[in-house]
């Protein structure tokens, strides 16, 4: 393996800055969503818990919102700087969704989110109310034009070739927006946000609660977080669903390579596999535990269906769609095989485990408990955020590894993107540089949001208090916008 290959550097590079920037964006599109939901809970009832609890879950908020920004706007340069062969193919694409995302949707959610953030005392508490569930939109917007932009990379509609065969034309920019694979991908996306960031929720409100901190504002937050966690998971569970049949009708590869499943098969011999074990080379079974008709209900909405295996469609790929390729990728258009399975089970693996600990908390924290909660169910319901966590970036790494060896599906391979003129020690630099960047920054959120977690919201005031202040937050970092 040669470590200054550009391409091998420029991948590196790429999933670094993109995983870890995907850290902030369900974050931010969840917690949007609960801040709008608590805010809207105070100005409806008065009690003055959900006005502690907006602004409490606020400033986390915007601490991942800020930290987002930051490391967003790398990703804009990786296009030129590494990928500049892409870049020239799909600009004419991708220049639409990515141009409403940021003129549009990111102008539009950064917009209210000022007026949310300095506008506590300075308007009426519907109008306030309003800017946050405006911004919450704007942000479900954002991840639609961005969706819809990877969509295309996945399935690409709505364009032509132009004459020199060297770039991709939009031909139909509502086609591109309605490209089913973003339709789908969209409420996935979105479920699967809420359910992270309903772990954030149970991990701070069960780290309190386990220490006898805020019970009058954290249990109410536990059951929220709780079950938001299950009603999410039943989203993504359903939305799942959906996008696998699109994608089985897009991508039949990808499901392949998902279920390792090499041979093409109907009905009952279409099975999900809990558990495969393959050959060296990848061409083949030599173990596994299968459901029976699993796969061909998931893929077909039929238990008599037929799903294609993975030798079929590289003979099916080589022969008759795509040879003009077949020599580049060696006769096999299967992704590594080993992350796409193990990716798609770690991704619903971890998923049933966050969503299993909400059903555990809910029973222990019922009204009628007769026991109080037992020391481990505390430390259990921390571990929700991390699983939640990783299920949804495992989720996006069989999204993206799943898709290769192309970077646009049938159009271009990923080894043809990358900029040919960019030597690897210069990849390499900036690959160190920027992992060396994103760890500092990933030191200073992790500080500030546990600082900020383990604070808690500001106490209830007594009987003989003054109510507090309807201000803003003052002690968040707000300087950054």
């Amino acid at each position: 393996m040669d470590f200054l290959d550009p391409l091998l550097l420029a991948r590196w590079q790429f999933g670094l800055t993109t995983l870890y920037h995907f850290l902030f964006v369900p974050l931010t599109l969840g917690m949007a969503l609960t801040v709008a939901i608590f805010q809207t809970a105070w100005v409806r009832t008065g009690n003055l818990k959900w006005l502690h609890l907006t602004r409490f879950f606020g400033r986390i908020f915007l601490i991942n919102f800020a930290m987002g920004v930051v490391t967003g706007i790398v990703q804009e340069f990786q296009f030129g700087m590494n990928w500049s062969s892409y870049s020239r193919f799909v600009g004419d694409v991708f220049g639409a969704p990515l141009a409403f995302e940021g003129l549009m949707a990111f102008f539009f959610e950064a917009t209210f989110i000022g007026l949310w953030i300095f506008g506590w005392d300075k308007l009426d508490r519907r109008l306030h109310l309003a800017c946050i569930w405006i911004a919450t939109v704007g942000a479900w917007f954002s991840a639609y034009f961005i969706l819809a932009a990877n969509a295309f990379m996945q399935n690409p509609v709505g364009y032509r070739m132009a004459q020199d065969g060297g770039r991709a034309e939009m031909t139909d920019f509502f086609a591109v927006l309605g490209n089913p694979v973003a339709l789908a991908a969209l409420p996935h996306t979105l479920f699967a946000a809420f359910m992270m960031t309903a772990g954030v929720i149970i991990s701070i409100a069960a780290w309190h609660l386990a220490r006898g901190k805020n019970l009058d504002m954290m249990r109410p937050a536990l059951r929220f977080g709780m079950w938001g966690m299950i009603l999410a998971f039943v989203g993504v569970a359903l939305s799942g669903d959906a996008l696998s049949v699109v994608m089985t009708q897009t991508q039949p590869m990808k499901m392949a390579a998902a279920e390792a499943m090499f041979n093409s098969a109907c009905g009952a011999d279409a099975s999900f596999s809990i558990f495969t074990l393959g050959t060296p080379d990848g061409t083949s079974e030599l173990f596994s535990i299968r459901v029976p008709y699993l796969l061909a209900f998931l893929s077909t909405r039929s238990l008599t269906g037929c799903v294609e295996g993975i030798n079929d469609l590289n003979a099916q790929y080589t022969t008759e769609l795509f040879p003009q390729f077949a020599d580049q990728v060696g006769g096999s258009f299967a992704p590594i095989l080993w992350v796409t399975y193990w990716a798609f089970r770690w991704m619903i693996g971890l998923g049933g485990i966050a969503a299993l600990v909400a059903v555990v908390g809910l029973w222990l924290t019922r009204k009628k408990a007769k026991r109080p909660v037992p020391a481990w169910a505390w430390k259990l319901a921390i571990w929700s955020w991390p699983a939640s966590l990783f299920a949804i970036l495992v989720g996006w790494v069989f999204t993206e590894m799943g898709r290769q060896p192309w970077i646009v599906f049938g159009l271009m391979l990923t080894e043809d993107g990358v900029s040919p003129s960019v030597p690897g020690w210069s990849v390499l630099i900036s690959l160190i540089a920027f992992t060396l960047i994103y760890a500092s920054l990933a030191v200073v959120e992790i500080r500030l949001i546990v600082k900020a977690a383990q604070k808690g919201p500001d106490p209830l005031p007594g009987p003989d208090d003054p109510p507090p202040a309807e201000h803003a937050l003052e002690d968040t970092p707000t300087t950054v916008y």
